[in-house]
């Protein structure tokens, strides 16, 4: 799918059932059109990740993720020697005899067949197709050394193995970095990027939201879904629940035959929206049935 427009983007996002509104997909076709990485940051569940699958689906392109976590260096997002192969490359050339063989050996086993390519070098060295979509997930959860490394890759899009020589990307790949905001991102990699926040979707978007992922949840199921949810994240629990939850909440709802939420269908579910056994304890001490009292009456589409 060619995207020559925002309204394209919409098309693309709405096409694979991404409910988004307009100032996110203003932001994602100027990261398109001038060919910059996208920051994209917000509560856990929003929806962050699944834009970068979004693109990768809609456009055609291969998606390539790079997870993000605490200790993850250089070598884990760039490339590793494939060290068994090499060992093993070595073993068969000493069985023969060859005094020129060593030197020959040692060039051999660096070379790019004994090369692993890891996610930032398979996206930049991906040939000559389209580029692909690179998400780097959760970068606040990455070190801030591998933050100021990946900056100077973001700056050129190439990366030199001393063994080899120099990778440069023919086209650069599409971009998409997440965080949920456990810490904060440095100014300087920001400033690569075009910046977005996701936050939590209004009422009438959720339902939709839901209603695309969960056809068979009814316009009632959803809505009241949707609100109690709501209600939940005006609360002060430790992990408010994102979309993601919502939406899985409303599949178990449908899975047990639930069409209108009722006092024992929350209290049986309730561990598919809240996570930690505190929120689920505070949930049910703070009197449920009144929460969802209070969420059909807010379900409730005025005449």
């Amino acid at each position: 799918m060619n995207v020559s427009s925002v309204d394209d983007v919409g098309g693309l996002l709405d096409s694979n059932r991404y409910m988004a509104d307009r100032n996110l997909a203003v932001v994602i076709y100027l990261a398109l059109s001038l060919c910059k990485p996208l920051f994209l940051e917000g509560e856990a569940g929003v929806g962050k990740t699944e834009v970068a699958k979004v693109l990768a689906r809609g456009l055609g392109r291969r998606l390539i993720r790079l997870q993000c976590y605490e200790g993850l260096d250089a070598g884990h997002a760039l490339y590793e020697w494939n060290y068994a192969k090499q060992i093993l490359h070595i073993r068969l050339a000493e069985s023969v005899a060859d005094p020129n063989g060593r030197a020959a050996t040692e060039r051999e086993i660096f070379s790019p067949e004994f090369l692993i390519k890891r996610p930032l070098l398979q996206a930049i060295d991906a040939g000559t197709g389209d580029p692909p979509v690179l998400l780097i997930d959760e970068i606040d959860r990455a070190d801030e050394e591998f933050e100021a490394f990946l900056l100077e890759v973001l700056s050129d899009f190439s990366i030199t193995v001393p063994e080899i020589g120099t990778f440069s990307a023919a086209s650069p790949p599409i971009v998409v970095l997440t965080s949920n905001r456990t810490r904060e991102v440095h100014d300087a990699l920001k400033r690569r990027c075009l910046y977005y926040w996701i936050d939590y979707p209004s009422l009438e978007r959720e339902v939709a939201i839901v209603r695309a992922k969960v056809p068979a949840a009814g316009d009632e199921l959803a809505r009241q879904a949707c609100a109690f949810v709501a209600g939940l994240r005006a609360d002060s629990f430790y992990k408010h629940p994102g979309i993601a939850e919502t939406v899985d909440w409303a599949a178990a709802l449908v899975a047990l035959g639930t069409t209108a939420l009722d006092d024992r269908s929350a209290a049986e579910t309730i561990g598919c929206v809240l996570k930690y056994q505190e929120d689920v304890r505070k949930a049910r001490d703070s009197d449920l049935p009144a929460r969802v009292d209070r969420a059909r009456r807010a379900a409730v589409v005025p005449a």
